[in-house]
């Protein structure tokens, strides 16, 4: 069996040094606020472990991506303080990522650590918007006793004043409802992408000059991505997430990113394998359009 250096793509010394690599990957093992099953504290190790077997080579565009470096970071540890003393932990370690000026790539980890990785990203980039791939809406105020709650991550980047264009929603309570028609908030649903022919063309639009992309593994149907511990029916398929990241790719200018929410399923890789490949494929999408 072959072994693989123990970084994101198994890359070689020469593709991975931080120093002159272009992406930067941080692994954010945190699972203090999931709301059902736990277990995502676990997902970025199986991610890297899985895109060890992803090949460099992309059939799309004809090319191999990795050799415009792709760094891999020290796992964060967490803070035992609670959920605001972590989402400040995750905005100093991105901040000095983008000051390094990498574009920062995050592997949750619970979707609360998206919050910290806006913010980093938001000190530098201006007109700055967040595609989120998610099954929820993640809207409510405060959840289950902090406002830093995975459930509650889009609220906390929508009072950064950063502009949010969600896709893939299919599950939200009614207060979350309520908030988005006081705000004029429109999420585009899983159900509109079967049923709008124009949805992909709409979320584009709405997206700001620079964008940040927040992709919940839930967004996938769980029949692509089952290893998430808040599943829902009815989500997206590889082609629709792939070719709305590469439109948004080639009419923006995508600043960071992150995958999140996936948990290691005992004998099955489908989900981090899944994510693996996205990330690399997300890469492919912003190298072949000049990013």
């Amino acid at each position: 069996m072959e072994l693989y250096p123990d970084n994101f793509l198994g890359l070689d010394a020469e593709f991975a040094d931080y120093a002159t690599a272009k992406y930067a990957v941080l692994p954010v093992p945190y699972d203090a606020t999931t709301s059902f099953l736990g277990g995502t504290r676990r997902g970025p190790r199986a991610i890297i472990s899985a895109s060890q077997e992803v090949e460099w080579f992309d059939d799309e565009y004809s090319r191999e991506f990795h050799k415009v470096g792709i760094a891999t970071l020290d796992p964060m540890g967490p803070n035992a303080a609670g959920p605001e003393a972590m989402h400040e932990d995750i905005y100093k370690v991105a901040r000095k990522v983008v000051r390094d000026k990498k574009i920062l790539i995050g592997l949750g980890g619970e979707h609360s650590i998206t919050s910290g990785l806006v913010r980093a990203v938001k000190a530098k980039h201006k007109r700055l918007s967040v595609l989120q791939i998610d099954a929820h809406a993640d809207l409510r105020d405060s959840y289950e006793g902090t406002p830093y709650s995975h459930a509650s991550v889009m609220r906390r980047v929508l009072d950064m004043g950063v502009p949010v264009v969600p896709v893939g929603i299919r599950n939200y309570s009614l207060g979350e409802h309520r908030f988005m028609k006081r705000a004029g908030f429109r999420p585009i649903s899983a159900r509109e992408t079967r049923e709008n022919p124009i949805w992909m063309e709409d979320a584009v639009g709405s997206l700001s000059d620079n964008v940040y992309v927040t992709i919940d593994i839930d967004g996938f149907d769980p029949a692509y991505a089952p290893g998430t511990g808040t599943p829902e029916p009815g989500g997206l398929d590889w082609y629709q997430v792939t070719d709305l990241l590469k439109a948004v790719a080639n009419e923006r200018r995508i600043v960071g990113f992150d995958v999140v929410e996936v948990i290691d399923i005992p004998g099955s890789v489908v989900t981090q394998f899944l994510a693996a490949k996205l990330v690399y494929k997300l890469i492919a999408h912003m190298e072949a359009a000049g990013s």
